[in-house]
């Protein structure tokens, strides 16, 4: 699949909204060339956050529903990188998923695979990337799940 990358995601009923502003001192991306970095997305729909431990409070089906909230909000900083024109997006070239997990707790890639299955669904071939799923101690306001990603765009 390439191009009209929103009327698929409508067919899904899927909207972009509005790209978060950061909660920080960093910006929410950088664009060198054709290479789009997007800092991490956090599991936040509707302005609510999706928080807790996977293992623990949420299980591996909840956590990949929002490593799934992740790829909505990577793919609306893509959309605001691009100047609204997601049909710019060439494809996803890299994620790194941190999950907030138990010590214990050993699917990661179960859960981060929330935000792959969602991306190839989504974008077809220019949604398959390669990836990193790690776990995490302890993420920011206690959010399930933060995805960054490394984007290719047309100029």
């Amino acid at each position: 699949m390439s191009g009209n990358f929103e009327a698929r995601l409508a067919e899904l009923g899927v909207t972009l909204g509005n790209a978060a502003a950061p909660a920080a001192n960093y910006v929410p991306f950088v664009q060198v060339g054709e290479t789009l970095f997007v800092s991490g997305q956090i599991s936040m729909e509707n302005g609510e956050m999706i928080t807790g431990k996977i293992g623990a409070d949420l299980t591996v089906e909840e956590g990949a529903a929002a490593a799934r909230v992740c790829a909505i909000n990577l793919l609306g900083q893509v959309k605001a990188a691009c100047g609204g024109d997601l049909d710019r997006l060439v494809r996803v070239v890299k994620l790194t998923g941190f999950v907030n997990s138990t010590p214990e707790f050993g699917d990661q890639p179960k859960v981060v695979n929330g935000c792959s299955d969602f991306l190839v669904e989504a974008l077809g071939d220019a949604g398959r990337h390669s990836r990193s799923a790690v776990s995490a101690g302890a993420l920011p306001f206690n959010v399930a799940v933060e995805i960054e990603g490394i984007f290719q765009i047309k100029p």
